[in-house]
């Protein structure tokens, strides 16, 4: 199973990215998709999720600004984030669960986001 995101990188405030993840040897349509962040010394904590139909979850902070969307025929999953703030800045990894088995979780190595002027 491998989980494998790209599209971090440095952003101005104000400024938009766009995260992919493609995922291989999983069944990806039973599997809700999320992405997490992380910053030094922090939880990691869930941004947004999605399940297979589309229905998606988001934090406070993000929402109104960032967008979860899925493409379950290329088994990828992508985060839209627009208005960037640098308290956006962190490591942002791919998340997928099994709906079957709560235990069956994977994730991705993570890409570096930096909002900063």
């Amino acid at each position: 199973v491998q989980l494998v995101e790209s599209g971090g990188g440095l952003v101005q405030p104000g400024g938009s990215l766009r995260l992919s993840c493609t995922a291989s040897g999983i069944a990806f349509s039973v599997y809700i998709m999320g992405w997490y962040r992380q910053t030094p010394g922090k939880q990691r904590e869930l941004v947004a999720n999605i399940a297979s139909g589309g229905s998606a979850n988001y934090i406070d902070s993000v929402k109104g600004r960032f967008s979860i969307s899925r493409d379950n025929a290329r088994n990828m999953v992508y985060l839209q984030m627009n208005s960037l703030k640098p308290e956006d800045t962190a490591v942002y990894f791919c998340h997928a669960a099994s709906i079957f088995n709560t235990r069956d979780t994977y994730w991705g190595q993570g890409t570096q986001v930096t909002v900063s002027s």
